[in-house]
């Protein structure tokens, strides 16, 4: 079957309230760990993974940093409005548009937005003061400019005014501790608007110990959108669609990945990553068909496109790094990948993921990297009294014959 023609309701599972976890355990490490290999589950602690990654394994880490996102503007009627700040205007690169002095434009989502009659907002937090003008709407979505203080970037003006914007299950209000907490601690470019939350596992420590077991790491960049939130509301595939994200890949990830090719396992560290990694495959695949520019741009039904000639994971990805070689500039662009059961890994050899929500992309993922085993890992897990969602437990899955 054509991943268009799947029905996200045969991808649901029970989820009781109970099981979301609504805040991060005392330390980050502590988090228990489900291993799933070779039709074997194994219940461990993530401070024990160590122990557990192959000798030899890559870890491909996702370092975007949740930026505070979400503003709360009150009319002068006394309504609540809620701004989530999505994308810049214009597609420009996040971390450039995050350094705005003075305005900046973005795409946002509105909360309560029937109520927003177009007149100015403004907010102010402890001598802050941050001003919205609608200037466009589309699909649900508002372009507005925002002003703000001209002596500190945008990204400065929302973490004065802003907040973490947690996801819309833990039904609570962001603390300061989220700040920290809701990051990696390997977190270097501002641009998130969620976690990659597998990630949030990792302590300082864990990571030391990771490298002095042999396993290596690389860093590269996917800011997480808006999509992460919204759930598949079509009964088919074919009628959803995946957001738009930005990847900014650097030259000495490239090589590792390269180097990793023939000495062992490639472990992304979340979804993330794990769609990072897999888009520098079709974005080689289309430099090798001459179809692609400088800009990477990976579309929602790339790897199902029956015409598309499909070159060794190899040679696509030599022909991305022979590109950022010849321009001095890191691979860096957009992907919508939606990777869905039928897909075939080009790189990923294990999968580091929490537990994902029922009728999502996320568990789409899943299932397309275990196969019907999701089914009885998730089982398990809920057995188990694994903690689920972003702030929950994790797991390491094992590809077949990985």
């Amino acid at each position: 079957m054509h991943p268009k023609e799947l029905s996200i309701q045969d991808f649901t599972y029970d989820l009781a309230e109970d099981r979301i976890a609504r805040q991060p355990l005392a330390e980050r490490d502590a988090s228990r760990l489900l291993v799933a290999r070779d039709g074997t589950i194994d219940d461990r602690h993530f401070h024990e993974l160590p122990d557990i990654l192959p000798k030899n394994a890559l870890l491909v880490l996702n370092e975007t940093r949740v930026v505070r996102a979400r503003i709360l503007f009150r009319r002068a009627t006394g309504a609540l409005l809620e701004c989530m700040v999505l994308e810049p205007e214009g597609g420009r690169p996040m971390e450039q548009a995050l350094l705005d002095r003075g305005t900046s434009r973005w795409w946002c989502m509105m909360g309560n937005a029937k109520r927003w009659k177009g007149e100015e907002l403004t907010t102010e937090v402890d001598g802050s003061t941050l001003r919205a003008c609608r200037v466009e709407q589309r699909n649900g979505e508002h372009l507005i400019e925002f002003a703000f203080d001209q002596d500190v970037p945008f990204v400065e003006a929302l973490g004065r005014v802003g907040t973490v914007p947690l996801p819309p299950y833990m039904r609570r209000e962001a603390m300061p501790s989220d700040v920290a907490r809701y990051n990696t601690v390997f977190a270097a470019h501002d641009g998130s608007i969620a976690a990659p939350t597998a990630s949030l596992h990792f302590s300082e420590g864990l990571l030391d110990r990771i490298r002095q077991r042999g396993m290596r790491t690389t860093g590269l960049t996917l800011h997480v959108g808006a999509g992460t939130f919204l759930p598949v509301k079509a009964d088919r595939m074919d009628g959803h669609a995946m957001h738009t994200e930005q990847v900014v890949v650097p030259h000495e990830a490239l090589i590792a990945l390269r180097k990793q090719l023939s000495l062992g396992p490639v472990i992304p560290v979340g979804t993330t990553a794990l769609r990072t990694i897999e888009s520098i495959y079709w974005h080689g695949t289309a430099l090798l068909a001459g179809r692609a520019g400088p800009v990477m741009q990976v579309g929602q039904w790339d790897p199902y496109d029956a015409s598309v000639d499909e070159p060794e994971a190899s040679e696509a990805l030599e022909a991305v790094i022979e590109q950022v070689e010849r321009t001095g500039r890191p691979l860096a662009g957009t992907t919508r990948l939606l990777i869905a059961p039928g897909y075939r890994f080009r790189f990923a050899d294990a999968l580091i993921t929490n537990f994902h929500q029922p009728q999502s992309t996320l568990l789409l993922l899943v299932a397309a990297f275990v196969g019907p085993e999701w089914r009885r890992i998730y089982a398990h897990a809920l057995a188990g009294d694994y903690r689920f969602l972003s702030y929950g437990d994790g797991s390491l899955l094992f590809r077949g014959g990985s």
